[in-house]
């Protein structure tokens, strides 16, 4: 009986897992390595901005989408409960401790502990495992009492026997004593309301309120249950087995009526909160790092965040694009996807895989599981639906799909894809082309003319088959009696723009060629390619691999491993960031079923869009300033990121010129790609262009004002208002505008000093030309009086050598004189020798008349006067005035005078006045008394001395 009771265990669990939803969400792992903590996390909350708070054994552990922060306790003990309240108050319970944290004026988070505000006598108590909200008040669980914290004061509720969970709803604060079971606080008493739970008969672990007057209730080991009336019902699941054996350890509401369960070690399950029903397990299997589901939270945009033994997960639930395995043991490569006959077929590497397909119109909602179909081993590259038959291009040949089961058409040549041509099926072949028709049984025939391995094939309005080469160019091709077949070849001077990397589609009833230079398409009337009139301009300089179109005129492309969309209506294009690097490489591959149902070939399985979802993405996008850092002599935090704005301007001294922001979109926001622009006013120019990066860094910034400027955009287009964060850089003391007047005032001074130095440096200049003009005047002057000097000495040599000349001549003439006077007296005395010997007395009186003639001649007394008036005009009237001074001089005197002035000799003295040598002596000695001169005065120069009067 054990043995078929196992049995059926094991094969009711196989069904649960064969009702998991085929297509799974994306499920992101933060290990403690990233978030910094210890591996277990006991709790999880979300403020209104979209900041994350998870309870953990290091501490308070923040996350705003991008940068996870660390915050210890003051008794560094493990945080087991955290919430935030309406006011932004991070209420958490710790060992022995709990309190709130709450962003400063500079939005840093700073916590204040409420133990001190516990009555006396109250205060021992051991971990805070549950925090809830209501009507006001905050409650803090220990397993012996509750807190009720309001208005700064504590009221105690001390257990009757033991507090095992306490939870709040919209309609009541609920707890659970481990006698009293349920029960609900109402006029500050806690009253039973479902004596069921008391005892040792359920544990429950978590409340959730389904309508007014029922609970919805969570156990450990018995499943749920509901309360109605103080009447317990359980409420069974088709995971009751499981929910028995792996213990549930919390449970959370969710939108649509569904519920998200965590347990103990089979991982978290999604169920109908109306039937029972599992719509999802997510266990490691389907990504999780491990199954010990500790706390459960939902965000706004339905993502699951999960709080595990060991680390951190978070389910994009909610999100339009999710991956399908069709093996999950083994993350194969698909290349085609089709869906015929309710069931989703998808080629593999490893073959051809199917499951069936329920009702729902989102096909990842489809609940079943992959089944490899027979005989199809090996690499599918292509399936195709043709005249409600299933074909597949398989590495051996052509398969037809029946019944989950591969039979073979074409064996031995590898097929590429099928194309419907008429009553023909045009197949492209490892070596060319053949023809496939069914009458009903298939018949192959190969086509000649062409042997080339043909993977693209695109059929023309005229029925011409156009193929494409990878490095020879574009085929056009036309059938003749579907036998033989005529090629023309279009290459670079044809109007592609290479001979490579051609790749050619239908878009459109036209013949499109993606080529490494964006799209061109085949112009009739030309014969020739041109690049496409519509779609070029969107893709220009862009090498495009696939193109595809769906019954709305969307475009879907592939574009250097980028995949997106053509909008049709918009004629933008929309790209999905979320698969870059995930579709298969070289073979790209895309499945528009219909709006609700895009599939994309992947490395790692099928991925699956919900156009219709993704596309109306309600929008709401917001950005956060994170951490906000400056860097002086040392590094401080201006901003912590969990306010909007600081309370007031950072003012900041100008040692500080390097900062360091981040910033990023909340982590519930981030299900498309999300680029930021950031400008810092004051600094740049201009926004920056949309940047994948969730920081910035400025350096040498000079002081002034400054506005940093941030916003986000998803990959649909929608801009989130900005968030700013502004800050004052001061100058320094000499920089300010008190050092700027002193700057000035000193510039002026020493302006004026340099005006002053100047005018003294003029007029020094000034004073020494002055002087160096009177030297040279002086100079000059001296000069003059030189010159006039050597000119007077010049005129006195000149006038003494007249004076000499005319001394001489005056002495030349005295001697003249004397000489006549000798000579007169010579004949004078001849004569009166003569006529003493003459005895004729009547010649006496003629010879008388004669020697007075002589004696007359010998009177030179006429000869004296002008010899004076010569002397006195030469020597400046000497004689004249020597008389005036001495009258009493004889003229003899004044002869001797004249004739010591010429400087005569003694002889020629005696020769000029007639007298011996002797008689001159004697004539000086009388001058000299007369003169009253001393003997030890030349007379010469005495008489040199005499000045004209």
């Amino acid at each position: 009986m054990r043995y078929f009771l196992l049995l059926a265990c094991i094969f009711h669990a196989h069904l649960l897992c064969a009702q998991n939803t085929i297509g799974l969400p994306p499920v992101i792992n933060y290990n403690k390595a990233q978030y910094q903590g210890n591996g277990q996390t006991w709790d999880i909350d979300m403020d209104s901005r979209g900041i994350l708070y998870f309870a953990n054994n290091e501490g308070l552990i923040t996350f705003n989408g991008n940068y996870w922060h660390l915050y210890h306790m003051p008794n560094n003990t493990c945080v087991r409960a955290v919430k935030v309240a309406p006011d932004g108050r991070i209420y958490v319970g710790a060992q022995d401790e709990f309190g709130y944290f709450y962003p400063d004026n500079n939005g840093i988070l700073v916590y204040t502990s409420l133990k001190k505000n516990i009555p006396a006598g109250q205060t021992q108590f051991a971990d805070i495992w549950n925090i809830a909200l209501y009507n006001n008040g905050v409650y803090f669980r220990s397993n012996t009492k509750i807190f009720e914290y309001r208005h700064q004061q504590i009221q105690v509720y001390n257990a009757p026997w033991e507090w095992k969970i306490m939870a709040s709803t919209p309609y009541g604060l609920y707890a659970q004593d481990h006698q009293q079971g349920l029960v609900k606080l109402t006029n500050g008493k806690w009253q039973s309301i479902c004596a069921q739970t008391g005892g040792q008969q359920l544990m429950i672990t978590a409340i959730l309120q389904e309508k007014e007057d029922t609970l919805l209730l969570a156990t450990q080991k018995n499943g749920l249950f509901k309360v109605s009336h103080q009447q317990l019902i359980p409420f069974h699941t088709s995971a009751d087995e499981i929910f028995h054996t792996s213990r549930i350890y919390c449970a959370i509401a969710m939108r649509q009526g569904q519920l998200a369960i965590g347990t103990f070690s089979k991982g978290s399950y999604i169920i109908d909160g109306t039937n029972g029903k599992v719509i999802q397990q997510f266990s490691i299997e389907e990504g999780l790092q491990n199954n010990n589901v500790l706390r459960l939270f939902c965000d706004p945009q339905q993502n699951i965040w999960l709080a595990l033994d060991n680390g951190i997960d978070q389910i994009r639930y909610n999100t339009a694009i999710k991956q399908i395995l069709p093996d999950k043991h083994n993350s194969v490569t698909t290349y085609a996807a089709q869906v015929f006959n309710h069931r989703l077929y998808i080629g593999t590497s490893d073959g051809l895989y199917s499951s069936a397909l329920d009702s729902t119109t989102d096909i990842s909602f489809s609940k079943g599981s992959f089944q490899q179909v027979a005989n199809t081993k090996g690499q599918i590259w292509h399936l195709s639906a043709i005249a409600q038959r299933l074909l597949m291009a398989h590495q051996d040949g052509t398969f037809e799909i029946r019944e989950n089961k591969a039979f073979p058409i074409l064996k031995d040549v590898g097929c590429w894809l099928y194309l419907p041509m008429g009553n023909n099926i045009i197949a492209g072949t490892y070596n060319g082309l053949s023809t496939i028709q069914f009458h009903p049984t298939p018949v192959v025939r190969h086509i000649n003319g062409l042997s080339e391995t043909l993977r693209f094939l695109a059929v023309d309005n005229k029925n011409r088959l156009w193929s494409s080469h990878p490095y020879r160019g574009v085929y056009q091709l036309t059938l003749q009696n579907d036998t033989t077949i005529h090629a023309q070849l279009f290459t670079q001077k044809d109007g592609l723009p290479a001979n490579n990397n051609n790749y050619v589609f239908r878009i459109g009833n036209k013949i499109v060629a993606g080529t490494a230079q964006g799209i061109y398409e085949y112009d009739d009337q030309t014969q020739h390619f041109i690049p496409s009139p519509s779609l070029y301009p969107l893709l220009k300089k862009r090498l495009v691999q696939y193109l595809t179109e769906d019954s709305s005129g969307n475009i879907w492309l592939v574009s250097e491993k980028k995949t997106g969309v053509i909008n049709a209506a918009r004629n933008n294009v929309t790209w999905f960031p979320e698969l870059e690097g995930k579709i298969t490489s070289g073979f790209p591959f895309i499945y528009p079923y219909n709006k609700e149902n895009i599939f994309f070939a992947g490395d790692k399985g099928i991925y699956h869009l919900n156009y219709k979802k993704y596309n109306s993405y309600p929008g709401g996008l917001s950005v956060l300033l994170g951490q906000i850092k400056a860097t002086g002599k040392k590094d401080t935090l201006l901003f912590g990121g969990y306010t909007a704005q600081p309370a007031q301007e950072a003012m900041l001294s100008h040692t500080y010129s390097s900062f360091h922001f981040e910033y990023t979109a909340p982590a519930a926001e981030q299900g498309n790609n999300i680029t930021y622009s950031y400008q810092l006013s004051g600094f740049d120019k201009q926004p920056g262009e949309w940047t994948l990066k969730t920081e910035k860094e400025y350096t040498n910034l000079p002081y002034g004002h400054y506005t940093f400027v941030v916003k986000a955009k998803d990959n649909l287009g929608n801009i989130s208002p900005a968030a700013t964060y502004s800050f004052t850089i001061l100058p320094a003391w000499y920089q300010t505008y008190a050092a700027w007047i002193c700057y000035i005032l000193l510039l002026l001074g020493f302006i004026g000093f340099l005006i002053r130095r100047q005018r003294k440096k003029f007029a020094a200049q000034k004073a020494k030309h002055e002087q160096e003009q009177q030297h040279l005047i002086f100079q000059h002057q001296l000069e003059l009086e030189r010159n006039e000097k050597q000119l007077i000495q010049l005129r006195n040599e000149k006038l003494e050598a007249d004076v000499q000349h005319k001394n001489k001549e005056l002495a030349t003439a005295a001697m003249h004189q004397v000489q006549k006077g000798k000579l007169l007296s010579n004949i004078r005395e001849k004569l009166e020798e003569s006529i003493k010997k003459i005895n004729d007395n009547a010649a006496l009186p003629d010879f008388k008349k004669v020697l007075r003639l002589f004696e007359e001649a010998e009177d030179n007394e006429e000869d004296w006067a002008q010899f004076e008036q010569h002397f006195d005009e030469v020597h400046h009237n000497f004689l004249h005035t020597l008389k005036k001074v001495y009258p009493e001089l004889s003229t003899t005197d004044l002869k001797l005078c004249a004739y010591l002035r010429l400087n005569l000799t003694t002889k020629e003295i005696a020769q000029s006045m007639g007298i011996s040598v002797r008689g001159v002596e004697t004539s000086r000695y009388r001058l000299r008394k007369k003169l009253n001169i001393t003997g030890d005065i030349p007379l010469y120069d005495f008489l040199i001395d005499i000045k004209a009067s």
